[in-house]
């Protein structure tokens, strides 16, 4: 049976490995994440960030150590306690992935049909409520391919909130937005959290929004954790490589001549 929830945390993430075949991608990741806390986890392209993302997500498991979420050992879950867990979670991804075949409300509404037995019109007006939310009321007859860049991202965060999550997971949500709309979506998540008391986790690089939106910064290196704590810390960390991330600096690393020729020849 699931653990009762009486932690501190709502995602506890102890000595986490984690290997793409023989490539080991995450070395002994420990990461802790308050309820009701906006957690931005960012690094450089092949940090490791989409990996601990979808370990996070129960997609990817583990090499080694355990993640715990709202009090469940994911690996002790069965097949029937993942499917209530993910329940009580919302995922908005990268792209939107919104389905192009369904207008905008059928797709915000379509976890109220695979997860719920709500009627047709209920589920109709929880859809709608939640357009509202994200400021998309008036567009939910139309299709994906007539939505802005910034729209489709609303749209799909009203997807992932509309059973109303405990959990709410963001792949670089800024992403692709002009700066005007990056700064609306980040006034969005600090408004969604503040009126639903929802536990965020937002894997980005953008620097802007992480340090608008973020109670706590995870800043990834190499697949380990260089540093986890306030804006401010990160901010003025002495570390190099979290220096280079935030200046857009390039990194300066030694190469070994022998692992280098082994590389190239594979011997």
């Amino acid at each position: 049976m699931p653990a009762a929830e009486n932690s501190e945390y709502a995602i506890e993430v102890q000595h986490l490995d984690a290997h793409y075949g023989e490539r080991q991608i995450l070395h002994d990741v420990s990461l802790n994440v308050h309820h009701g806390e906006i957690m931005v986890i960012m690094g450089g392209s092949g940090s490791g960030k989409s990996t601990l993302l979808r370990h996070l997500l129960g997609l990817n498991i583990p090499t080694r150590g355990s993640i715990t979420l709202l009090g469940q050992d994911l690996a002790r879950n069965s097949e029937a306690e993942m499917f209530e867990l993910r329940r009580k979670m919302g995922v908005a991804f990268q792209g939107g992935a919104l389905f192009g075949s369904m207008t905008v409300e059928e797709n915000v509404v379509l976890p109220l049909c695979e997860h719920t037995e709500l009627d047709e019109k209920t589920m109709r007006i929880m859809g709608r409520m939640k357009l509202e939310v994200v400021n998309l009321a008036e567009f939910g007859d139309l299709m994906p391919s007539e939505l802005s860049g910034g729209m489709i991202k609303r749209a799909a965060l009203a997807r992932a909130i509309v059973m109303d999550p405990r959990l709410l997971f963001f792949d670089e949500p800024s992403a692709g937005l002009d700066p005007v709309a990056a700064v609306e979506l980040d006034e969005l998540i600090l408004r969604l959290r503040q009126a639903m008391n929802i536990t965020i986790v937002v894997v980005t690089h953008e620097l802007e929004s992480a340090f608008k939106i973020a109670d706590r910064i995870t800043v990834l290196d190499q697949g380990a954790i260089l540093m986890t704590d306030s804006v401010e810390a990160v901010r003025n960390s002495d570390n190099p490589r979290i220096q280079s991330l935030l200046n857009r600096l390039p990194r300066d690393d030694a190469i070994d001549a022998d692992e280098y020729l082994e590389r190239l020849t594979g011997i």
